[in-house]
């Protein structure tokens, strides 16, 4: 525990961090109003993924973390884009 660093994070990059975050909530909410028929979910769950990278990137500070945690992130990733296009497939095909 003591040969750890912390690297501190500037209040500077934490508002634009949030600004960008309200920015793609509000694409979010635009992009309920368009009627994109079947790619709305699509759409949902693109920008709902780049609003959790950057949280788990800046916020979580993965960024700063070893290797190993964060190809387990990215595995999880895989995991769950796998299971909710299997999902879709076999929503659609029912």
């Amino acid at each position: 525990m003591s040969g750890e660093t912390h690297t501190i994070v500037s209040n500077k990059t934490y508002i634009l961090v949030l600004l960008f975050l309200l920015t793609m909530t509000g694409i979010s909410v635009a992009a309920t109003q368009i009627q994109l028929d079947s790619l709305t979910i699509f759409v949902a769950l693109f920008l709902a993924s780049v609003k959790s990278f950057v949280v788990l990137t800046y916020f979580m500070h993965l960024k700063f973390d070893s290797l190993f945690i964060k190809l387990m992130v990215a595995s999880m990733f895989i995991i769950i884009t796998l299971v909710m296009i299997l999902m879709f497939i076999d929503y659609d095909f029912r």
